[in-house]
């Protein structure tokens, strides 16, 4: 009796390790499919989940997170026959766990032989210059291809990146060549840029200087002639007031005999070698003899 109770301990003891051991916990982000005698059965999710003994198998875990795989260089010949080496970046992720257990034999070897023989075909069409310079065309292309191929495998492609692009060492120095001409080539032409520009800015400065030069002149001479016909026009106004004054006082002929002989004698100032008086001048003086005459002989005057 004793034996057949350790047998009973002993049985229920193995099928609470089995129950145990089938009892399984599907982490976040992640799915298993299941297959019952070797046929698919179910995909379990996020969870806690009971397995069949001896009849389920989990066949396959499956991660749902965005994976990125880095593919080694692939050799590419460009349109115009320069053989380079490329290297891409793919990001993807697990849509279908059924179809990704199913869809295809090692899928991650898949992918990268899609990958390659699709960069082959898409560099083929360009030449070497064209696929240095766009990237950004080659990534899209390659990755509709690839997301319309990877449908069928439970696959979606986000994002495929082209890490390197590495020709060979011959392309590599003319291209270092050829942009250290191009770096050379600006820099003479910015430097040129700059002696045209200073020198613009030195004769503007020349050309400033002299018309500002010009203009103070030319403000010099009209405010040197403002200057000369003022003086002008007051002399003549003070002439013209002087005889007005002259004509108001109305003198004598001997006041104007008297007058008429000081501007002689300014006009001689003993520079003057001979002097034409007019005759009505040298009746004038007569008159003015005659009367010095009259004064000096009349003893009332005395």
């Amino acid at each position: 009796m004793p034996t057949a109770l350790y047998i009973f301990l002993a049985l229920v003891v193995l099928v609470l390790i089995v129950l145990i051991a089938n009892i399984k916990v599907v982490p976040q982000a992640h799915a298993f499919v299941v297959e019952r005698l070797g046929a698919y059965r179910i995909t379990w999710g996020t969870g806690l989940h009971f397995k069949v003994p001896f009849l389920d198998k989990i066949a396959k875990k499956v991660s749902l997170k965005e994976q990125v795989i880095d593919f080694p260089p692939q050799p590419v010949i460009t349109k115009d026959n320069v053989t380079m080496q490329i290297d891409t970046v793919v990001y993807f992720q697990i849509t279908d766990p059924k179809l990704y257990a199913y869809g295809v034999e090692r899928p991650i070897s898949a992918i990268e032989n899609l990958s390659a023989t699709t960069l082959r075909n898409i560099i083929g069409e360009l030449e070497l210059d064209s696929t240095l310079t766009s990237r950004d065309v080659i990534n899209t292309k390659i990755r509709t291809i690839l997301d319309e191929a990877t449908d069928a495998w439970g696959i979606k492609v986000n994002r495929v990146e082209l890490k390197n692009i590495l020709p060979p060492p011959a392309i590599q120095d003319s291209m270092e060549k050829q942009m250290k001409a191009e770096r050379d080539r600006r820099a003479i032409i910015l430097d040129a840029e700059g002696q045209k520009r200073s020198a613009i800015l030195i004769a503007e400065g020349q050309k400033e200087s002299a018309i500002l030069a010009a203009d103070a002149k030319k403000e010099s001479r009209i405010r040197e002639a403002q200057g000369e016909a003022e003086a002008i026009i007051l002399v003549q106004k003070a002439m013209a007031d002087s005889i007005r004054l002259v004509n108001e006082a109305n003198p004598g002929e001997g006041v104007l005999a008297i007058k008429s002989l000081e501007a002689f004698q300014k006009v001689a100032d003993g520079k003057a070698t001979k002097i034409i008086i007019p005759s009505n001048i040298q009746g004038l003086a007569g008159l003015t003899t005659s009367i010095k005459e009259l004064v000096s002989s009349d003893p009332a005057a005395k």
